[in-house]
């Protein structure tokens, strides 16, 4: 007989999302995922100006800041046929690189590293022990024996106050963790410098769009005006800051979190190169375009789908097509007006609430009726995985460079085979790798830009149809990009000059959805099926899993209270 445990929140800073696990013979033998929130923002911006939407969903989470407003924007320039000036393609593809570097930073330290990280044994560290290692990992400089002593007191009062902060609630000295002492002092360490980074990387998007997080966006372009020697522009020196962020990034990602990935997929790959596979299906929009946005060929991250693993063929994918891309919300709190069965094209989606759950506070959802205010997104029928792995695996099945050489040289270091990558070990790796990718990227975008400018031209925008008299009656549209948690796309049909109807099919729908009426898994519950757990009351196996997926849910789900006011916590009495 099976046991069923839940773990709510399971998300570390963002959104709300529960795991209800049926566990048997000490292995998950089934899983459900639930977005406990509901979302609204689709609903807010219909029957508004179109160049106003990105505004409203660009709100949608600051986790992720900007990657909506960009998704949005692409959307309504798809509709009117619009093509942006060269420079504000790289100045877009400059803010969404800083976007991977700071989030893909963000996640492995302060929302995944803990799982692997235990902060109470590196209260046992040799500090010199911990200063040779970390001098033989990376030149970082910040690896002398003082450095580590100082911290490791800092620490020890820390922990003998009783009072962890940001470190409460661990699984501390649960037997899974395997890093030593040392490490897990290594591991600390950068934990807390990559706090004081962070801070420092944002400071690109305030350059060129105005604050951070939700930076201003403009559709047919960006909204800032550009001239070397003007001193009420973006000038030379400004210009000079951005260079500066993205070297002091690329320096940080090769020289902190990349050694620190590979130490610690060192120590856990015998068992976590296994689990954690999911679904076998892969979907990836691509981003970064060299040229123009719609010149798909000359993007730095390709389009295309990866289907049962199968490596030697990319299938192509269209999200205008009615026939591929559906909605489904069998299990989700929703109703559609062609009955709940229905599969649904986003330009034809419908966002109408139906709350049909047990009444908090509850101990278990009715998994055999709906469950989640996620729906459940289908290409062509079938489940897909969206992220870093799936942009990787995508990549490497194409033949692209550099990311098949990289995958092929880490695979190498790691003594892995390419199977592995179909892991929960395989998923945080690839986030990695991505992260070191956009590093260089960004200084390639930088550089384009640069050059333009020398060259002359200073063109943001193209007001091309910027006059709503110029637009059609009906007009609908498409904007992908590729947010750090995956495949993003942003649908918006167009009427008398209003915004008619607005979907989003965001990463988290496509992964934290919850299965399907035939009963095909999404990526969340198809990779927990068959991972042990050690201890049903410390399921730190669950949460490494999940974990490796970004989870997100700001972008899937918004909480609303009774009277339409938007709040982060309800009462559960």
């Amino acid at each position: 007989m099976s046991e069923r445990i839940v773990v709510d929140p399971l998300t570390r800073i963002e959104g709300h999302l529960r795991i209800e696990a049926d566990i048997e013979n000490g292995k998950i033998k089934d899983a459900y995922s639930s977005g406990t929130m509901v979302r609204g923002i689709e609903t807010i911006v219909k029957d508004r100006d179109p160049r106003d939407a990105w505004v409203f969903v660009g709100r949608v989470c600051g986790v992720c800041t900007s990657i909506h407003s960009l998704c949005s924007v692409r959307a309504v320039e798809n509709a009117f046929d619009i093509v942006i000036p060269p420079n504000a393609e790289m100045v877009r593809n400059i803010m969404t690189a800083v976007l991977y570097m700071h989030d893909h930073v963000v996640h492995f330290y302060q929302l995944h590293a803990l799982d692997w990280v235990d902060v109470v044994s590196a209260l046992k560290a040799d500090p010199a022990e911990a200063s040779l290692l970390a001098q033989k990992l990376s030149p970082w400089p910040k690896s002398s024996t003082g450095y580590f002593t100082a911290l490791k007191e800092r620490l020890t009062k820390f922990v003998g106050s009783g009072q962890l902060g940001i470190f409460a609630n661990g699984y501390w000295g649960h037997p899974a963790y395997k890093l030593t002492p040392e490490q897990n002092l290594i591991a600390v360490a950068h934990y807390l410098e990559a706090l004081e980074w962070q801070k420092e990387i944002v400071k690109v998007h305030a350059v060129f769009g105005g604050k951070n997080p939700h930076p201003n966006y403009l559709v047919g372009g960006m909204p800032c005006s550009i001239d070397l020697n003007e001193a009420n522009a973006i000038n030379t020196e400004r210009l000079d800051l951005v260079k500066q962020k993205l070297q002091e990034a690329k320096t940080f990602i090769d020289q902190v979190y990349i050694p620190d990935l590979l130490m610690i997929a060192n120590v856990y790959k015998d068992e976590w190169s296994k689990l954690g596979g999911g679904v076998k299906n892969y979907l990836a929009y691509g981003d970064f375009p060299m040229y123009e946005y719609g010149e798909t060929d000359n993007y730095k991250m390709p389009r295309g789908i990866v289907l049962d693993r199968d490596l030697s063929k990319v299938h192509p994918v269209d999200a205008n097509s009615p026939e591929e891309i559906k909605e489904y919300i069998y299990h989700s709190w929703y109703n559609y007006t062609q009955g709940d069965k229905a599969g649904l094209h986003p330009y034809d989606g419908e966002t109408n609430l139906n709350y049909t759950g047990p009444r908090p506070p509850y101990t278990h959802l009715n998994v055999e009726d709906k469950y989640s205010w996620i729906k459940t997104p289908r290409w062509k029928e079938e489940p897909m995985e969206v992220g870093p792995l799936a942009r990787m695996i995508v990549a490497y099945a194409a033949g692209k460079e550099p990311q098949k050489s990289l995958i092929d040289d880490t695979l190498k270091q790691l003594d892995l085979p390419a199977e592995a990558l179909f892991s929960t070990l395989g998923r945080t790796a690839a986030r990695g790798l991505e992260t070191k990718l956009t590093a260089d990227w960004a200084l390639e975008f930088y550089d384009r830009l640069i050059k333009n400018l020398e060259n002359g031209d200073s063109r943001m925008v193209n007001h091309y149809m910027w006059e709503s008299e110029a637009w059609p009656k009906h007009a609908q549209g498409v904007g992908l990009t590729e947010a750090p948690r995956g495949a993003l796309a942003h649908f918006i049909v167009i009427e008398n000059n209003k915004v008619k109807n607005y979907q989003m099919v965001v990463p988290t729908t496509w992964n934290a959805s919850p299965r399907d009426e035939i009963g095909k898994l999404s990526a969340y519950e198809s990779a927990l099926i068959g991972t042990p757990i050690h201890d049903p009351k410390q399921p730190l196996e669950i949460l490494r899993t999940i974990h490796s997926f970004d989870p997100c849910l700001a972008c899937a789900v918004h909480l609303y209270d009774e009277e339409g006011k938007y709040v982060h916590q309800m009462d559960t009495f």
